[in-house]
C-alpha cells in the first residue's frame, strides 16, 4: 500500500480506488481520516474491518459544500445553518436526522447522522473527484492514539488499507466537536477544535453529555463515547502534580509527558520525559497530543504520567482525550 504525496494525480487515484469500493487514507485540519463511499455499505465495512472497531461505534459523513447536507440529513433547525455559517468548512461536526440513503452500518443502526464539512484542501478535492460524501473515522486501530501524520497512519495499518494521501502533520490535532442538534436543549458529545465557549455565543444553553447519557440499545449517538479511546499501550495516570506522584510510585519505568514550562523540574530524574509544547499555547499541545502519546509506545515504559489541564477552550478537549486514554 502506497504512501503518495497528496497532488492532483494521487488524488485522483485516491478517488478512483474509493469509487470502486476500496478505502483511503486522507488528511484532514484535526486527523487524518480513514474513507469510503459513504452510500456503498460493503465499503464501509471494510473501515470497521481494518480498525477493528465496534460496530456500533457510528462514523461521520464528510461533506464537500454545505449544499450537500440536504443529501444525507432532513428535518435540518435553522440554528444547524446559523452554525455551519459560522463554522464550515471546519472541526464542527452536527447530529442531525439521516435521509435512508445513509446505510444502517454509517449510523449504528441509528436514525441520526453526524456530519462535517473538512477545513482542508485535500480532502474537499478527494470528496468532489469521488463525487460523493466520505464516511471517515479517524485512521488509527481502534482505541490508539489518532493519526495525525501519513507516517503514523501506516505504522498502525501497513498494507490493509489502499492507498495513504500524505499532506503532512494535520493543522489542529484533535478530532472535531460534536454537536448533537436532535435534542433539546443541544448537546455538546464529544469537545474538539470548536470549543465550548464557541458554540455558547451561539447556543448558550448547550449542555455537555458525557457517556453515560442513554442510547439506543447502547448504541453511542457518536464516536468516543462509549470505548476507551486515544490510548497508548502503556496506562496513563492525570494528575495535577508529577512531582507528588512520583514520590509514591513504586514502577521504575515511567514517562513523563507536561508541558514545556515543568519539563525542568524533572531533567535530574533518570525518566523518559516528552514536552507536548507550551502550556500558554494549548493550540501546540493539541496539535502534538497523540503523536507524544505515541512516542512511549517506542520507549517502551510501563507507565505514563501526564499533566492535567484545566477544562476551558482547547485545554477541555485535550483533557477529554486523555481522560479516555486513563480509562481502564
Amino acid at each position: 500500500m502506497p504512501i503518495l504525496k497528496a497532488n492532483n494525480s494521487s488524488i485522483k487515484k485516491a478517488a478512483e480506488i474509493i469509487k470502486n469500493g476500496g478505502i483511503v487514507a486522507f488528511p484532514t485540519e484535526t486527523v487524518y481520516g480513514l474513507g469510503a463511499d459513504a452510500f456503498n455499505p460493503k465499503a464501509i465495512a471494510k473501515i470497521f474491518q481494518a480498525k477493528g472497531r465496534p460496530s456500533d461505534n457510528p462514523l461521520i459523513v464528510h461533506l464537500r459544500t454545505s449544499q450537500d447536507l440536504k443529501l444525507v440529513a432532513r428535518n435540518i433547525p435553522q440554528i444547524a445553518h446559523q452554525l455551519i455559517e459560522k463554522f464550515w468548512p471546519g472541526p464542527l461536526t452536527l447530529i442531525l436526522k439521516k435521509k435512508k440513503i445513509i446505510p444502517n452500518i454509517v449510523s449504528g443502526g441509528l436514525n441520526t447522522v453526524a456530519v462535517r464539512m473538512p477545513d482542508n484542501k485535500i480532502a474537499l478535492e478527494l470528496i468532489k473527484k469521488v463525487g460523493s460524501p466520505l464516511a471517515a473515522p479517524s485512521a488509527n486501530i481502534s482505541g490508539r492514539p489518532s493519526g495525525t501524520d501519513a507516517k503514523t497512519v501506516f505504522e498502525d495499518f501497513g498494507n490493509t488499507i489502499d492507498l495513504i494521501l500524505n499532506d503532512g502533520k494535520t493543522k489542529i490535532g484533535v478530532e472535531s466537536t460534536i454537536l448533537d442538534l436532535t435534542i433539546t436543549p443541544p448537546a455538546i458529545l464529544r469537545q474538539g477544535g470548536v470549543t465550548i465557549e464557541e458554540i455558547r455565543k451561539n447556543i448558550p444553553n448547550v449542555l455537555i453529555a458525557d457517556s453515560s447519557l442513554p442510547t439506543k440499545g447502547g448504541t453511542p449517538k457518536a464516536p468516543g463515547m462509549k470505548y476507551r479511546h486515544y490510548a497508548p499501550k502503556a496506562p496513563l495516570v492525570l494528575t495535577n502534580n508529577i512531582s507528588e506522584y512520583l514520590k509514591t510510585c513504586s514502577e521504575k519505568r515511567v514517562g513523563i509527558l507536561a508541558t514545556q514550562e515543568n519539563i525542568k523540574h524533572f531533567t535530574n530524574i533518570k525518566k523518559n520525559i516528552i514536552s507536548m509544547g507550551s502550556r500558554k499555547n494549548l493550540k501546540q499541545c493539541a496539535q502534538n497530543l497523540f503523536a507524544c502519546l505515541r512516542k512511549f509506545d517506542k520507549l517502551d515504559v510501563k507507565l505514563i504520567i501526564c499533566e492535567a489541564f484545566p477544562k476551558s477552550g482547547l485545554g477541555a478537549a485535550i483533557m477529554e482525550r486523555l481522560e479516555k486514554a486513563e480509562k481502564k
